[in-house]
């Protein structure tokens, strides 16, 4: 059985990371979308049953508090363990944040180097200029199919037809291409197991990892097989010596080894989790201290050690929940790296370099109506300053250096800038 998907109402608020176009104008002690409380509903029920059950004891029955001295101890020691868990999980989201932004870098760097550096030759041919265009969008679209395929792989996503991708690799030739594709689907899980999953309960959650793991092909690694074809692409294109400069061709190698080794590095942080003997302990003494908890406070608190474990409770067991959260940034947690807004973002980045023909004959914008190339010291235009003698130009451009007004002109521009609100 593959791993499976909750449903999509429930997905909609609890599931997948958050939009970041989106903004909530509620306080962040009032928010639901992204905390960890309904993972915390079922421990604190507990918790509270457990209080309740210590404190009826210690006051109804027998008393059997402790000394404070014990417990503060040990807050002590699970306080050094919590700090340790957030630091090294945070530490591991940002990771990720920074490969996958190496990533966005690399592939837009390429972009522009082959929109605007890889020769169309139209001159010669209407048939090779028409080729040298399309083969262009084709390696264009193959950067976005290498960073859509790897969010899909650190979520242990191995198929290639969902919808985001199946477009971009239908004319690839991989591994996972070649698969059973039925057996890779994700299956939806009913709803009751799909509840257990948002109330944290470990028990209803599937190894994530299930299809890759129960596959009876091999699946091989398909954005590794991607930068392979771009690579290749970049090799035709020096051979057909429509890419003949050296030191861009250095550049573009360049970039594909980046890509490479964002690969690499999103890879090691998702297969290299904290040692499973860490988890374990830092699981064993939270609980510790929590189920210690209520023998301390009945102690001087009575009573309201009921409501003062449960408080307690949930700052510990909350910060060890988020802890586990971020130790994978990849996933469809809401506080995960939204990895589905750098794909797009990207692909929109494609689309608008890819808009417009490469402005390659410069006297096309440079001396346009607008082309103010003395402001702020002048408004005039290009064509203006194009009937003045060089003389003319170079003594403006001092003058320009040696302007107070020029600042203060640049200077109150920048605070106008600062203060604009879009309209509504």
């Amino acid at each position: 059985m593959g791993r499976q998907q909750p449903p999509e109402l429930l997905e909609e608020y609890f599931h997948s990371p958050r939009d970041l176009q989106k903004h909530s104008k509620w306080p962040y002690f009032l928010r639901l979308h992204g905390s960890v409380l309904p993972k915390m509903i079922v421990p604190l029920l507990f918790v509270a049953a457990w209080a309740t059950a210590i404190t009826c004891i210690s006051q109804l029955v027998h008393n059997i508090s402790i000394n404070p001295v014990l417990v503060t101890i040990m807050g002590f020691v699970v306080g050094l363990a919590l700090s340790f868990r957030s630091t090294t999980a945070y530490e591991r989201y940002m990771e990720g944040r920074k490969y996958w932004a190496q990533l966005l870098l690399a592939s837009r760097n390429i972009a522009r180097l082959v929109w605007v550096h890889v020769i169309e030759r139209h001159a010669e041919s209407a048939e090779l200029g028409k080729e040298d265009l399309l083969g262009k969008l084709a390696a264009l679209n193959l950067l976005n199919a290498f960073a859509i395929s790897l969010m899909h792989r650190l979520r242990f996503e191995p198929s290639v037809e969902y919808p985001d991708l199946a477009p971009l690799v239908a004319n690839l030739k991989t591994l996972a291409a070649e698969a059973d594709q039925a057996a890779l689907r994700v299956e939806q899980v009913p709803l009751w197991k799909s509840l257990g999953l948002y109330l944290g309960m470990s028990f209803a959650e599937d190894n994530p990892r299930a299809l890759v793991k129960y596959a009876n092909q091999n699946l091989g690694n398909t954005p590794l097989e991607i930068l392979n074809y771009l690579s290749a692409y970049v090799e035709n294109i020096v051979q057909n010596k429509t890419f003949a400069i050296g030191a861009l061709q250095g550049q573009v190698m360049n970039q594909l080894h980046f890509m490479g080794e964002a690969l690499a590095g999103v890879e090691r942080v998702v297969n290299t989790p904290l040692p499973v003997a860490y988890s374990i302990i830092y699981a064993q003494i939270t609980w510790a201290y929590v189920l210690a908890l209520p023998f301390q406070l009945v102690y001087q608190l009575h009573w309201v050690a009921i409501p003062g474990t449960l408080l307690g409770g949930y700052i510990i067991l909350g910060l060890a929940a988020i802890g586990r959260e971020l130790e994978n940034p990849f996933g469809h947690d809401v506080s995960d790296l939204p990895l589905e807004s750098f794909c797009r973002e990207l692909a929109s980045d494609i689309d608008t370099l890819t808009g417009r023909p490469a402005p390659l004959k410069v006297e096309d914008w440079m001396s346009g109506a607008g082309a103010k190339v003395m402001w702020p010291m002048s408004e005039l235009g290009y064509k203006a300053w194009e009937a003045k003698s060089v003389d003319e130009i170079r003594a403006t451009l001092k003058a320009k250096a040696e302007s107070v007004d020029v600042k203060r002109k640049r200077t109150t521009t920048m605070k106008m800038s600062e203060n604009l609100t879009p309209s509504v």
